[in-house]
């Protein structure tokens, strides 16, 4: 109150000066955002320690085992392609979308909901914790639980809550998403690493093959291993990965997976290029640890639909094919990404609309060129969105692709219109970029039934929406 009676008085004096009353107006509004804003970092940050607190209470008394993801590439849909395989059969919960920061992890404990700005719903969470610490309920017998680095101590801390009985490590990439808040790529590394000291000596560690990184993570636990890849050698490994296609138009991707010497073949609709393989991968590795059956797992798999915004396929306006892999953006995601654009047989055009990649720090400008390169080699239309993707742009002339055919622009609503615009029968759109350039809402002009855009892309809440 007293701010208001403060900017009441200013607004009734008579200065004289309209330059002056402006200053002292938005001085004063700054102020008061400022308080504002520590306001609530205060209240979330008590939030936060209470649910963590009841959370370690709620894994105390009802002992769940816990599967924790962690990566820099593919967690969500890893989590997802595990619970697909084992929560009806093991009476498991998941993280809901990619609840792996510091308060998604005890909202999932605790069967909670994000409250965002909400005060009383935030008590609601609360309550409900120790509801849950006060009485017996039918609390699940595992957690498949996404944890995410996206600062300094972040995963040390998520294992003070939890003890993982089974670690799950997808791919990290030579440029991972987040290292703008650590030193170089080797501090992220290892904070990520701190997952797999937790894990408990009787539990697994399940690992990505394919990146040496990951795969010498083994070493930082006496727990038993098991890998999964496209390289010779892993213990689940997908081979002869190909697109499937129906009446000309991509629908998803198959591949065999060897395993113990049987071959297995495995489809997965609505998905395209390798990523979604390497969560399979993870998840039937899961599920043969735990003594599921393998012709049921790829049963399972092959019911799944991936999360949103992870390479899923959306029909597009006028006959086109919309790959939209929108949730975030990091180097190792986007070359997949634009190497899954490059394998479609299309009597189309192949446009790639690429937004910024965020929180790269130092290594902006070459990862973005490097993208823009590799895209310029095969693209017929490339659309930049965002400040940064200019270095994308100068990535794809680099590449000798012609200036006509790279256009950019700061607002990825814009760029949607443009491309709805240009597409046509048999045309394949990849839309991709980080989270805070929200591509989606490319995606949602050019999409053939926008009226399902809540239930097909990413960041539909209200919450969401309404930010700028």
């Amino acid at each position: 109150m007293m701010g208001l009676n403060i900017e009441y008085r200013i607004r009734n004096i008579e200065l004289g000066n309209d330059s002056k009353f402006d200053i002292l107006h938005s001085s004063l509004n700054n102020l008061l955002h400022i308080k504002n804003t520590m306001l609530k970092q205060i209240f979330k940050s008590i939030v936060t320690v209470i649910l963590e607190a009841e959370a370690k209470l709620v894994l105390k008394k009802y002992k769940p085992k816990i599967i924790a993801v962690t990566g820099s590439v593919g967690k969500t849909s890893t989590k997802d392609a595990i619970f697909a395989v084992v929560g009806e059969t093991l009476i498991a919960r998941k993280s809901e979308k990619s609840f792996n920061s510091e308060i998604g992890l005890p909202l999932t404990i605790l069967d909670c909901e994000n409250a965002w700005s909400n005060p009383l719903l935030w008590s609601k969470n609360i309550i409900k914790g120790l509801a849950l610490i006060i009485t017996s309920v039918h609390y699940p017998k595992w957690l498949v639980l996404e944890l995410g680095a996206g600062k300094p101590g972040d995963i040390e801390r998520a294992t003070r809550i939890v003890t993982p009985d089974v670690a799950v490590v997808t791919r990290f990439g030579d440029v991972p998403v987040h290292v703008e808040f650590f030193k170089n790529p080797d501090e992220l590394f290892e904070e990520k690493a701190e997952l797999v000291k937790a894990l408990r000596p009787t539990g697994v560690i399940i690992v990505n093959a394919d990146d040496e990184r990951v795969l010498a993570l083994r070493e930082k636990t006496k727990a038993m291993s098991l890998t999964f890849g496209l390289n010779e050698g892993a213990m689940f490994r997908a081979t002869n990965i190909h697109t499937a296609y129906e009446d000309g138009a991509p629908v998803g991707t198959t591949f065999k997976l060897e395993h113990d010497g049987s071959v297995f073949p495995v489809e997965m609709r609505g998905v395209l290029g390798v990523q979604p393989v390497y969560s399979a991968l993870a998840g039937i590795s899961v599920g043969a640890y735990l003594k599921l059956n393998i012709v049921d797992i790829i049963g399972r798999l092959s019911s799944h639909i991936s999360p949103a915004g992870r390479m899923r396929i959306i029909p597009g306006l006028k006959g086109s094919t919309i790959i939209d892999d929108t949730y975030n953006s990091s180097p190792v995601a986007a070359v997949a990404a634009v190497e899954a654009l490059k394998s479609i047989k299309t009597k189309g055009k192949r446009i790639a609309v690429l937004g910024d990649m965020l929180e790269l720090g130092k290594f902006t400008i070459d990862e973005h060129k490097k993208i823009g390169k590799l895209a310029g080699k095969f693209c017929d239309i490339i659309v930049a969105v965002g400040p940064r993707a200019q270095y994308i742009a100068e990535g794809a002339l680099d590449a000798d692709m012609s200036e006509k055919n790279i256009i950019d622009f700061d607002d990825s609503r814009l760029a949607g219109k443009y491309v709805e615009s240009i597409i046509g029968e048999g045309d394949v759109v990849l839309v991709k970029g980080s989270q805070g350039i929200r591509m989606e809402r490319a995606v949602e002009e050019v999409m053939a039934e926008p009226w399902r855009a809540g239930e097909l892309l990413v960041r539909q809440e209200e919450e969401w929406k309404a930010k700028v």
